[in-house]
């Protein structure tokens, strides 16, 4: 396919708000694709030349590539900057001068090896390389590819759609229905790599994806916990159980092949060098040719050996002095899971397999540690087991159906989360996407920004919905932060995936990155929010009205940013639900 032939199908994209017009569209482009190609089509889609969790990042800045489009065209440096602040958008730029060109016959595959190649251009004198090469090809392009093309090395490709939206195309692809997403999802899970799916299912179709299985140094996206109040709800729901304490630092996901180490973030960033000290331990401590398992990252007091809080284990996470904080600030890695082992896939194997291999590899030492576990099957014991593990400073405690299965990428009932929710105060805190603010005024105006708007994920729908807009509870350095992240991801126009009420829209919108940990007093029911809503038609023949008003977060306030999160990863709609279902019967006590 020729890369201009793409374009057409991204500027449909670009002008469509619909989900389901969404689907349609990449449906029939991903029809026209070949198999050969399908899968660099879909990196290209996303912005990239590789998953997401390959660290093969473009390096240019904005600057850079006016630089780089000036040169294409021939034209004055400062005309190209005149044209940028006028239009607001590089690749707009890039089309406008673009005008005259005659170019267009280049592939997909041909775009996409010279964007590879812009991504793993190195070393002394590579920004004018990249620069050189970025010129080349817009030289060859015609306007509206130059558009695209300009966008993605700048991270400005932004099509509003997510993962799941790719998953569907590819199914809708398939027969015209979303049928095969239940099929696609899972192995979409074990292996999060769009490009291998799109070109297994393009190539063999979904039963190609029987043979897929967990590959180390390609993550799993990681399970993750339904959340319960009491011992008592947790014995009744999932019977006798493992317990473990909950700790609250980083989880990584731990990939190993013989000598070779890689450390992954839930949200499939590779942290590897940021962790040399967990890296050394499991070279030395973990005894198995190849394995992927997962564990919580803390820090700890070398003197006393007490853990420390999440305030001092987030500064491990930094790009530069690294060696000198490793030293003030060592971490454990406290190993809980075991996914796969020696070429053998654990995924659907009942829990006390995955532990007793899990301890089988591990070799005494102070880096690596296995999680205490108890086997407990009445809630006195457990409620004990939790006021334990909060006397010790810690989050509570994660209780682990026996026979349950791994549960990649999804929520789901083998594992239980119990922090206790006292009256009708929420002690849990929640995960929430910021979807947009509104400019500062009065003392806020230095900031940039005032209150902020997030929101939580509707899995069923696909969709961010709102909670909460938040005006106060910041420090000015957290006002400063948050404006200097959101400018990064303004957009033009509301993100296709937000549904937001008329009353709540903000000043600013913000693309689908930001995720922040929210404490609150309580959930309660708001008409203006989103989440949960539900509307029914209106009596009259008119607009619809609201038939159940939707939840809202009362006295919300940003606990911290929590940059090892998707926005996916994020507090559900159902988590919301079940959260506010347990405080009423808080309440009724």
């Amino acid at each position: 396919m020729k890369f201009k032939d793409l374009s057409v199908y991204l500027e449909k994209l670009e002008h469509t708000t619909s989900r389901n017009a969404m689907i349609e569209i990449l449906a029939q482009v991903f029809k026209k694709a070949s198999v050969a190609e399908i899968d660099k089509m879909v990196y290209l889609l996303q912005g990239r030349v590789a998953p997401l969790y390959e660290p093969l990042e473009f390096g240019m800045a904005e600057k850079q590539m006016l630089k780089a489009i000036a040169f294409a065209y021939q034209v004055p440096g400062r005309e190209a900057l005149s044209l940028y602040k006028r239009k607001g958008d590089l690749g707009e730029v890039a089309e406008e001068l673009a005008k005259k060109s005659r170019g267009g016959e280049d592939s997909v595959s041909e775009v996409f090896d010279e964007l590879k190649e812009v991504a793993q251009t190195q070393g002394e004198g590579s920004v004018e390389k990249k620069m050189a090469i970025i010129a080349k090809l817009l030289k060859s392009l015609d306007p509206l590819s130059a558009r695209f093309v300009t966008r993605i090395p700048v991270g400005k490709m932004r099509l509003g759609f997510s993962d799941m939206t790719v998953l569907d195309a590819l199914s809708f692809m398939i027969d015209g229905t979303k049928e095969h997403r239940k099929d696609i999802e899972p192995v979409f899970n074990i292996r999060p790599d769009l490009g291998y799916i799109a070109r297994t299912v393009r190539g063999k179709g979904v039963k190609g994806l029987d043979a897929a299985t967990p590959v180390p140094f390609t993550p799993v996206l990681m399970a993750r916990a339904e959340r319960l109040s009491s011992g008592d709800e947790i014995i009744k729901k999932i019977g006798k159980c493992a317990v473990e304490p909950k700790f609250d630092g980083f989880r990584l996901q731990v990939h190993v092949i013989r000598s070779d180490v890689k450390l992954f973030t839930r949200n499939l960033e590779d942290a590897t060098f940021m962790y040399p000290d967990i890296v050394e331990g499991v070279k030395r401590q973990i005894k198995a040719r190849e394995a992927i398992f997962e564990g919580e990252a803390i820090a700890y007091n070398p003197e006393t050996g007490e853990y420390l809080p999440f305030q001092e284990t987030v500064q491990r996470k930094r790009k530069y002095g690294i060696e000198e904080m490793a030293k003030k600030i060592p971490l454990k890695l406290i190993c809980f899971d075991l996914l796969f082992i020696n070429g053998k896939n654990l995924i659907d194997r009942p829990y006390t397999e995955r532990r007793k291999e899990l301890s089988s590899i591990i070799h005494i030492d102070d880096t690596v540690l296995l999680a205490d576990e108890k086997i407990i099957d009445n809630a006195r014991d457990l409620e004990n087991f939790f006021d334990d593990a909060v006397s010790r400073g810690l989050e509570g405690i994660l209780a682990k159906k026996l026979d349950g299965t791994y549960q990649a990428g999804a929520r789901g009932w083998n594992w239980v989360k119990f922090k206790r929710s006292y009256s009708a105060h929420l002690e849990d805190t929640i995960d929430c996407l910021v979807m947009g603010h509104n400019a500062g005024r009065g003392k806020r105006a230095a900031f940039g920004l005032g209150a902020f708007l997030i929101g939580v994920y509707d899995k069923k729908e696909d969709k961010f919905v709102t909670v909460a807009k938040i005006g106060t509870g910041l420090t000015d350095e957290e006002w400063r932060e948050l404006y200097k992240r959101a400018e990064k991801l303004r957009a033009r126009e509301k993100p296709p995936l937000y549904e937001v009420d008329k009353m709540l829209e903000p000043d600013v919108w913000i693309e689908s990155e930001i995720v922040v940990e929210i404490r609150a007093d309580e959930i309660t029911r708001s008409p203006i929010h989103t989440a949960g809503r539900i509307l029914k038609p209106s009596k009259s023949g008119g607009a619809f009205v609201i038939d159940v008003p939707g939840f809202a977060l009362r006295f919300p306030r940003l606990e911290r940013f929590r940059d090892d999160k998707k926005p996916e990863d994020i507090t559900s709609l159902s988590e919301i639900k079940q959260m506010f279902k347990g405080q009423r019967k808080e309440k009724s006590v």
